[in-house]
């Protein structure tokens, strides 16, 4: 049976990341993710998108701020990930928000993870079906 605790896994491994990929990191107020992931991937850009990025994280403090999703997906590879980081507990900014953005922007939510102590992170990727 696989092992099915997920808490011995470092955030990177929780995150997928892969070392041949272009990230993006946008509004993530996190500077040891930033050097986490200098230190895992190829390549990483932090404020500015990079075109067909495997992984874009973009933070977001309030449900306002979620109107940039449909406008980084532009920047994902077919494959990739769009990860929102947002506070835990905070009515800025719901789960429900986070979804109803990632879909209206034409993405499908597949995995939330506990980013930080103050953090979650929820994935969005393009459906199989409207990959170019």
């Amino acid at each position: 049976m696989p092992d099915k605790d997920y808490s011995h896994r470092t955030r990177l491994q929780k995150l997928g990341v892969k070392p041949e990929w272009r990230v993006s990191v946008v509004s993530v107020g996190d500077p040891d993710f930033v050097d986490e992931l200098r230190g895992a991937v190829g390549r990483v850009s932090v404020g500015r998108v990079l075109d067909d990025s495997d992984a874009i994280f973009f933070g977001a403090m309030n449900a306002k701020e979620l109107v940039r999703i449909a406008a980084l997906k532009k920047s994902m590879k077919p494959n990739g990930a769009l990860w929102v980081i947002r506070p835990k507990g905070r009515p800025e900014i719901s789960e429900r928000a986070v979804m109803d953005a990632g879909r209206a922007a034409g993405l499908v939510d597949v995995k939330v993870i506990s980013f930080s102590p103050t953090h979650t992170g929820e994935k969005f990727v393009i459906p199989i079906a409207n990959r170019r």
